[in-house]
C-alpha cells in the first residue's frame, strides 16, 4: 500500500476550490482505486493523506485532466506553496475500541 502526503499552506480558497476539492475526491475513488482520503486543517495548514494499492494508480490520479487543471489553478491562486510526498507502507496496525478489554469500557 501507498500513501500520498499533500502539504500546504492555503492561499484563498473560495467556492470553486471546495467544489473541486469534492469532484476530485470523488474521481479518485470511483475512477483510480483511492482507498482512504483524509484532510485536516490547522489555521492556513493543510494536510491531506491519501491511500492507495499500488504506485501505478497514483501515477495515473496525478496525470489525469481535472487534477492537472487543479494543480494549476492550486499554484495560481490555492497555495502559497505545497509538497507532495508519496510512500509505501511497509507495515501498519491498529488498535479499535474493539480490542479493549471488556472490564475497561465504561
Amino acid at each position: 500500500m501507498f500513501v500520498v502526503i499533500f502539504r500546504a499552506k492555503a492561499a484563498k480558497q473560495d467556492s470553486q476550490y471546495s467544489e473541486t476539492v469534492t469532484q476530485l475526491r470523488r474521481l479518485a475513488f470511483e475512477q483510480y482505486g483511492c482507498i482512504e482520503f483524509v484532510a485536516m486543517n490547522d489555521g492556513d495548514d493543510e494536510l491531506t493523506l491519501s491511500y492507495w494499492q499500488d504506485e501505478q494508480a497514483i501515477k495515473r490520479w496525478k496525470q489525469d485532466t481535472s487534477h492537472l487543471l487543479a494543480q494549476k489553478q492550486g499554484r495560481n491562486k490555492w497555495y502559497l506553496d505545497y509538497r507532495v510526498e508519496v510512500a509505501h507502507i511497509t507495515r501498519s496496525y491498529q488498535f479499535t475500541a474493539a480490542d479493549r478489554p471488556k472490564w475497561l469500557t465504561r
